[in-house]
């Protein structure tokens, strides 16, 4: 199966700009929602805290190349540290990024995907498996992503493919800016971004009535899994 057009979102940076590249080798046309922008014709600027902003970028990427096949959900951020000690504004802000923000670019690209029986790949985490502490915000986001998907693929089986993708930790800017504390070890064994994009187009390339539901791509001593 093609790739077709997939809108990618995060794909300025870590396991998104790998997403990106590997549609791209792969015969797609990756189309990127990001904040920052990328220089690239069809990518759009969009802070995705915002839903109805994410929703109103994803109706626009569709009409300016002429409709969706896939959506991949790689946008997330982070706010470490003690739920009290953590301005509210910020917390709230990993929910609005990596939960509504996942929901309202599905949202708006079903229309696409309905008529295309197209592909969703969301991005979860480890810690939407399992919680941590200090990780309140990350964890509730994506404890709500793994149940998003799991009702979507069930809302939508038949008509569109969903998958789940739970990745361990990998080597991206996701952890710069943290307190050392937060931050892997030096001895940290990490995945490299484009080896977990790589598992993205597997599930993005099954034939129709085929679909891979769920991903664990984690580093053989990944420390949160299982």
């Amino acid at each position: 199966m093609t790739l077709g057009t997939v809108l990618v979102t995060g794909g300025a940076s870590g396991l998104g700009a790998a997403v990106v590249e590997a549609v791209a080798t792969g015969g797609g046309r990756p189309v990127v929602l990001d904040r920052v922008a990328t220089g690239r014709d069809d990518d759009v600027c969009v802070d995705l805290s915002d839903s109805r902003a994410a929703e109103d970028a994803v109706r626009y990427a569709s009409a300016q190349v002429g409709g969706i096949d896939a959506v991949v959900t790689c946008a997330g951020i982070d706010a470490c540290g003690r739920l009290a000690d953590i301005p509210g504004d910020d917390w709230d802000r990993v929910i609005q990024v990596n939960l509504l923000g996942t929901a309202a670019v599905v949202r708006a690209a079903l229309p696409d995907l309905m008529e295309r029986r197209g592909k969703v790949v969301t991005v979860a985490s480890t810690l939407g498996l399992r919680a941590l502490s200090d990780a309140s915000a990350y964890c509730a986001s994506k404890f709500g992503v793994v149940g998003f998907t799991r009702a979507l693929a069930a809302e939508l089986q038949g008509q569109v493919g969903v998958t789940l993708l739970v990745p361990g930790g990998m080597q991206t800017g996701f952890f710069d800016g943290r307190d050392e504390q937060y931050k892997p070890g030096p001895d940290a064994r990490l995945n490299q971004p484009a080896d977990v994009a790589a598992c993205v187009v597997v599930a993005l390339t099954q034939p129709p009535g085929c679909e891979v539901r769920e991903l664990v791509v984690a580093p053989s001593v990944e420390g949160s899994w299982p």
